[in-house]
């Protein structure tokens, strides 16, 4: 089953269009479950309920994350999937089977008022006049600000190429999940933050090139992002963590509340469904209903 498998990650891969970090996931999920049905199943046939739920049992007796249990049985299930759309399985094993549900947790997100407060402490004049031999503030404030106005992961942001960016139209060219191209519109005060970075880089500048670069002239790594928020964060005082994600979360959250449909917020942040981009909605009413009861005289007895 091992070239089951194997043809199935290329399958991901080439039709599916699966991110390169997702393929990783479910390659290894695969691994570790192929190691378990090892001796209980030597064919796609074996893959029966009754193993299907021995699985399941052994990864709930485990240390792991709710959110890491549904995705190994996610890589699970879509595997099976595969196999029975080849016909080398006839029945769904995952019949009559109860799934852990996923928890559904309200996105956390920034304030306008913190935004501005990250904004304002992590200026380059600011840095640059309290950290003098820090060469990266304008750098680090275009980043801010990019990922801020157009809601970019942190993949993304990495992603970037000096091409990739309009800076007349103010538009950027975002490669997001699945391989999925997007536009996204950039604002006026990002593309202003970009205009002097790039201005503060080296000529030429090639559209080819990574739109932003680590201490060693490469591309900023995903990693490498999360490190410059958490920096950005303590230079506010910011006493919760601050990282690209929950940044990302706040676009949108403001997007809804200064009136923004729900659409136009999907097809911005790259959601392939809607449902994806509802829990916005949610943490909007979750906030309207803050306000209400600390403004409304009755609103609590």
């Amino acid at each position: 089953m091992k070239l089951l498998a194997e043809q199935f990650l290329l399958h991901l891969r080439a039709q599916r269009n699966f991110s390169r970090n997702t393929v990783k996931a479910y390659q290894a999920d695969l691994a570790e479950f192929l190691a378990y049905a090892a001796g209980r199943a030597a064919s796609p046939a074996g893959l029966d309920r009754m193993l299907m739920r021995g699985y399941i049992a052994a990864l709930g007796g485990r240390k792991i994350s709710r959110s890491t249990l549904l995705r190994k049985i996610s890589a699970v299930r879509s595997f099976v999937r595969y196999l029975r759309e080849k016909g080398d399985m006839e029945t769904d094993p995952f019949d009559l089977i109860t799934v852990p549900k996923r928890e559904k947790r309200l996105p956390r997100f920034l304030t306008e008022g913190e935004i501005g407060k990250l904004q304002d402490y992590n200026r380059p004049e600011e840095v640059n006049a309290r950290e003098k031999n820090y060469y990266f503030a304008q750098r680090d404030f275009a980043l801010f600000e990019l990922v801020y106005s157009g809601g970019l992961r942190r993949s993304e942001a990495s992603g970037l190429n000096v091409g990739d960016l309009d800076l007349y139209s103010g538009f950027a060219r975002v490669m997001g999940k699945g391989s999925r191209e997007r536009l996204v519109p950039v604002g006026d005060k990002a593309l202003a933050a970009v205009r002097e970075y790039l201005d503060s880089r080296p000529k030429p500048l090639g559209s080819g090139m990574p739109l932003f670069l680590n201490h060693k002239g490469g591309r900023l790594t995903g990693a490498g992002i999360a490190l410059i928020f958490r920096k950005m964060a303590r230079r506010a005082r910011f006493a919760r963590p601050v990282n690209p994600h929950s940044v990302r979360h706040s676009f949108a959250t403001h997007l809804l509340d200064n009136g923004c449909d729900l659409k136009s917020v999907q097809e911005m942040l790259g959601h392939k469904n809607l449902q994806t981009t509802e829990i916005y909605t949610h943490v909007s009413l979750e906030r309207l209903k803050e306000v209400y009861d600390k403004a409304h005289p009755r609103a609590k007895k």
